[in-house]
């Protein structure tokens, strides 16, 4: 029997706004308004907003809270202060990438996960089956909240004036919690853009007072199109594409958020003989000449022998480059590499190059 498609409590303002609307992830989404370009540069020079009330929602609580996020957790949240954000990955044993999320430090004894759409009930499954021994309490909140992401330079400004919510203190990658009549809604500095801006998660009923208001005073409505051309264009991944369970975080070159010198968790020795040996393979970043677009899955070959595959490539909206993340064999995936992409029954120049192709804009 097919699966229902699931919606968002914005669906209905979508649709009435003419998006285009497609299937990500199991929700009927928006992929475009006025379109993927125009939306794309209006979070790099002013301000947008998103729906990604599809995302997942985890909140574990108990006197075990930090011991066990730290048991799944690659990335080393000891001694941060209350409101802290880190980004890292859930790994399986043989190293391989459950999911990256977002891991919300409320206090020691409280965390909120934001994980991937695509991976909740994975994800959700994954959590609980690994507490056995920890006293901690698993609730998935993903039914409960909405939630919108305003990004841009004009990110910061936008919600105070707004939103009236008192934003402009709240440092890069941390959050803080405001009441809203009598519901508690979350505020973070963070996003998937390269640019400032903030995520806001409330009940249904807040993030649609939300999202009207916004449009009311003229905020770009953004959809996953952009997105993707955005997160792409500053080298952060995409579960499915440049991380997955075939992918472990070494692999997708991401080893700065893997803290091997923490204590034991899931997926730890895998990842330490990955680190110590050496991968055989690893994302890397693609500069294609001239205009041709690589796409998910087009081989990349050196002498007519393929050595690795792009994982997303677009016509970069901000450099007018065509470019791409690969996950490339070693030795190919050397800086200044000259490999070929193939297209259909062409191939293309290429050279290795760092996988960020246009400087964020986080506000220091």
């Amino acid at each position: 029997m097919e699966e229902k498609i699931k919606t968002t409590c914005l669906h209905s303002r979508h649709e009435k706004q003419g998006a285009l609307m497609s299937p990500f992830a199991g929700y009927d989404m928006p992929i475009q308004y006025k379109g993927i370009t125009e939306e794309h540069n209006a979070v790099r020079q002013d301000v947008g907003v998103f729906d990604v009330s599809h995302m997942g929602e985890v909140r574990i609580t108990g006197p075990d809270a930090y011991k066990y996020v730290s048991h799944i957790f690659v990335n080393d949240v000891t001694g941060a202060p209350d409101g802290q954000i880190f980004y890292g990955m859930m790994c399986y044993e043989n190293g391989g990438t459950v999911d990256d999320l977002l891991v919300y430090k409320v206090n020691d004894n409280e965390y909120f996960l934001v994980i991937n759409a695509s991976n909740i009930d994975k994800d959700v499954d994954w959590i609980r089956k690994n507490a056995d021994g920890f006293d901690v309490k698993i609730e998935d909140q993903s039914p409960y909240y909405g939630e919108v992401a305003i990004q841009g330079p004009k990110a910061e400004e936008t919600v105070e004036k707004v939103l009236g919510l008192k934003v402009k203190d709240i440092p890069f990658y941390n959050f803080k919690t405001f009441q809203a009549g009598d519901e508690e809604i979350i505020v973070s500095r963070t996003g998937y853009t390269g640019e400032d801006g903030f995520e806001i998660y409330g009940s249904h009923s807040y993030i649609q007072d939300v999202w009207d208001k916004l449009m009311e005073a003229g905020v770009q409505p953004c959809g996953l199109g952009c997105r993707d051309t955005l997160r792409f264009e500053v080298g952060l991944p995409l579960y499915g594409d440049e991380l997955s369970a075939d992918i472990s975080p070494i692999e997708a070159s991401l080893s700065m958020f893997v803290k091997l010198d923490k204590p034991e968790f899931i997926g730890k020795e895998a990842l330490q003989k990955q680190k110590n040996e050496g991968v055989t393979r690893r994302i890397v970043g693609l500069e294609l000449e001239g205009n041709a677009i690589p796409r998910h899955g087009y081989p990349v070959e050196v002498g007519g022998v393929q050595v690795g595959e792009i994982t997303t490539g677009y016509r970069s909206i901000s450099t007018g480059k065509s470019v791409a993340m690969a996950m490339i064999n070693k030795p190919y995936d050397k800086l200044g590499t000259n490999v070929e992409v193939r297209i259909r029954k062409k191939t293309f120049p290429a050279v290795v190059v760092k996988k960020r192709f246009y400087d964020k804009n986080y506000k220091k």
